[in-house]
């Protein structure tokens, strides 16, 4: 048997182990290899779902007409909002939950997990109280029209007052991740999103015995969905099964801890507001030239997100593998796990950059046969794919600090290459040197790069190793 079929034969165990969870694994010693492929298999398959529900969901949706089509993009605009919390939140949690299982405290991680529930209950609970009593007045303000108002009202309402799937989907993923039982949120994402995609057409148009709900019935087989899988996540928190098993003394209130989640998470939630924004800023620039560029623009962005799952899932792998290690006092391996995964990462990215640029094309000829819209999509497409080693490793390196419990470094550097250099530089390029929608598309390579190198000098410091969180 050749060494290559050694490798493939090795890799369907290790695949098996990973998305089944069954066997425990000490992220803390033995191959880094190894470790990171038994966390990033989970978590790009879980992401592709994810990636997969998105389309599924505006897909049913579209066929209501534009008008259900706005309800739903007005909503996700309150809602981002919402994931900003959710994920800054998650960071944190995944932070703190993977240095004590690191220290083999595992009470404390049990504790931390309580605490973020707790959390997650109290936000959602004032979310779904203005969702309940301002829906409307909230589509008002985004600009929603009569029309609009009429069948998307309710929609909105149950979405906010559902927020609380929202928030314990986020967070008891994030404990499970910080405990390296990615299989365990993976799975959980699975089912809440494949009972979404079939409730979606029953509810939406009134199939069987359903009654014809419309866009409403896209937020109940939402909102089910997200609490089908929320069950299934708690019941493995108290199942036994992993390496949090929470206890009811773990659900009792501890103000000081809930603190600590708090401000170990606020560089989290600054981070994706800083780039939510900037990408918000981005559009209008592009705007300014056209639907046709708005839209060539939007599909190169679909196609990026969607290509870069599996670098996502990496990038994920390292920040729980940096907070059990530091917790572990292997500071060292931390670090060598960070370089190993990131050229891992960088040699994937490469990979899929060249595939971009090759086959931009015929990409986007799949999504729009409108020659302008065509062009615009090719050029953003193979922009874009040149800056892909360098946001290969940035991208890990940014999930390191956050993993080390740092989220306000990755902020600071967010700051700095996305507001103060990204918007003025593409705003001067696209329209000071009159290089159009290019110049923006050159402005976010340059930005990227610009994070990279500014993320790889901090790194090189070392300061992330000693962060208590």
């Amino acid at each position: 048997m050749t060494e290559n079929n050694q490798h493939k034969v090795a890799l369907w165990p290790l695949f098996k182990q990973a998305v089944s969870g069954k066997v425990p694994h000490d992220f803390t010693k033995g191959s880094i290899g190894v470790a990171a492929f038994l966390l990033a298999v989970p978590m790009v398959l879980e992401m592709s779902m994810e990636a997969i529900f998105a389309l599924v969901d505006i897909f049913y949706v579209s066929f209501l007409g534009f008008e259900a089509v706005t309800v739903v993009g007005l909503t996700e605009a309150v809602l981002t909002l919402l994931y900003a919390l959710a994920i800054g939140l998650s960071m944190g949690v995944t932070a703190m939950v993977a240095r004590r299982v690191g220290e083999k405290d595992i009470q404390q991680a049990n504790e931390i997990a309580g605490q973020a529930l707790w959390l997650g209950l109290i936000v959602a609970s004032i979310v779904g109280m203005v969702g309940l009593l301002f829906a409307e007045d909230i589509l008002l303000f985004m600009g929603a029209d009569a029309s609009v108002l009429a069948i998307g009202t309710s929609y909105t309402t149950i979405m906010l007052c559902g927020s609380i799937t929202i928030f314990y989907l986020f967070l008891i993923n994030a404990i499970f991740r910080g405990a390296g039982d990615a299989s365990v949120a993976m799975r959980s994402l699975w089912l809440a999103n494949g009972i979404n995609i079939v409730l979606d057409p029953i509810l939406i148009f009134g199939w069987g015995p359903f009654p014809e709900m419309g866009v409403t019935g896209a937020a109940v087989a939402t909102t089910i969905g997200r609490g089908v899988g929320v069950i299934y996540q708690l019941y493995h928190l108290r199942g036994h099964v992993g390496r949090i098993s929470m206890s009811l003394h773990a659900l009792t209130p501890k103000v000081a801890q809930m603190w600590s989640l708090v401000k170990v998470s606020t560089g989290g939630i600054l981070q994706f507001l800083v780039a939510t924004a900037s990408w918000v800023v981005l559009v209008r620039i592009v705007a300014t030239y056209g639907s046709a560029a708005v839209a060539g623009y939007t599909i190169a962005i679909r196609v990026v997100m969607f290509t870069l799952l599996p670098a996502w899932g990496l990038s994920n792998a390292v920040a729980t593998l940096v907070g059990q290690n530091l917790g572990a006092k292997q500071s060292e391996r931390a670090e060598k796990s960070v370089w190993k995964v990131a050229r891992y990462n960088v040699g994937f990215m490469l990979i899929v950059a060249a595939i971009l640029f090759v086959f931009a094309p015929l990409i986007v000829s799949a999504f729009s046969s409108d020659p302008i819209v065509a062009e615009y999509g090719v050029r953003c497409l193979r922009c874009i794919s040149v800056g892909f080693g360098f946001y290969g490793l940035g991208m890990v390196v940014v999930q390191a600090f956050n993993g080390a419990g740092d989220t306000m470094t990755p902020t600071k550097i967010n700051l700095l290459c996305f507001w103060v250099v990204q918007i003025p530089l593409a705003y001067a390029l696209a329209v000071g040197i009159n290089w159009g929608p290019s110049g923006v598309f050159w402005a976010i390579v340059f930005a990227q790069s610009l994070m990279t190198v500014v993320g790889v000098a901090v790194f090189k410091r070392g300061s992330w190793k000693h962060r208590q969180v």
